[in-house]
């Protein structure tokens, strides 16, 4: 009766519709994905329920593997090449005394163009002619032309590349966030006992901020697992499948088979892989975190 009296009833039914609405947006997709992960479904006949088929076609297609290892190859480029960029520009911005907004503006300002512009604009800089923007800049120290993009060894580079480029500005201002709540006294302590500006980011800066990477570490991997945009728009998974990722295989099935059950049952793979990826992750790293 205390609790009908104080107005529990009444702020079960103002929340219930928001959190109805959140089940059904949310997580109605998840289900409905799991349910025609078992169907044969091409959207237009009546689907029809073959089990686990779907699971067992895409386990065997010989495509799987090489997009597996084209996904982690990228992922591992990304991690090694791309990760520390962001958190690069970041300690540089906040060393600066002065222009630090300019330089925050200019590090930011590729998140902001469209990626499908990004993309085109990057794609006329990789053009494998002598005539290409980083053939003409590499052919005044003699080297090239690159084929770039219609190169399989060096079309996956390529594209780590132009990500890193998109992705770095957005992750630094994370970064920026978080580097202003390292106490000053920590970096003042460091002066005075002598430590130059690398000392000072290896020793105060980089263990204060630790939590802060390895969340972003984690959500760069997720991300990278996740990768579509950039090899479809770029290369469409060529050379000779040297750019087909787990995503653009799960496209392939969709939307040139017409086979949506063979690319939701991909999709669950995918999402059961990661989420085994992230426990491994955060039980490998939960000491690292707060210690």
């Amino acid at each position: 009766m205390t609790w009908y009296r104080s107005g529990g009833l009444s702020s079960i039914a103002f929340g219930l519709p928001l959190v109805l609405i959140f089940l059904y947006f949310s997580w109605g997709p998840i289900v409905r994905g799991l349910v025609l992960s078992f169907q044969k479904n091409n959207l237009v006949q009546a689907p029809e329920w073959v089990g686990w088929s779907n699971f067992s076609y895409v386990l065997t297609d010989p495509q799987l593997p090489q997009a597996a290892l084209n996904t982690l190859y990228f992922a591992a480029l990304a991690l090694v090449f791309g990760f520390p960029v962001p958190l690069f520009l970041a300690v540089f911005v906040s060393e600066l005394r002065k222009a630090g907004w300019l330089y925050n503006v200019l590090s930011y300002l590729p998140a902001v163009v469209p990626p499908v512009a990004a993309i085109l604009l990057w794609t006329f800089f990789y053009d494998p002619s002598g005539a290409g923007v980083f053939n003409s800049i590499l052919g005044w120290f003699g080297l090239g032309p690159f084929a770039w993009l219609n190169s399989p060894t060096l079309a996956m580079p390529a594209i780590v590349l132009e990500a890193t480029w998109a992705g770095a500005g957005a992750t630094s201002i994370i970064y920026l966030a978080a580097l202003t709540g390292v106490r000053t006294e920590l970096y003042e302590a460091a002066e005075l006992d002598g430590a130059g500006i690398w000392r000072r980011v290896w020793h105060v800066t980089l263990p204060q901020i630790r939590g802060i990477i390895l969340i972003m570490m984690l959500l760069q991997l997720i991300g990278t697992f996740q990768v579509f945009t950039e090899p479809f728009l770029f290369t469409g998974g060529g050379p000779n499948n040297a750019t087909t990722t787990v995503l653009l295989l799960i496209y392939r099935y969709a939307f040139i088979n017409g086979d949506f059950g063979a690319a939701t049952a991909l999709s669950v793979l995918l999402a059961l892989v990661l989420c085994v990826l992230s426990a491994v992750y955060h039980f490998v790293t939960r000491r690292w975190s707060t210690t």
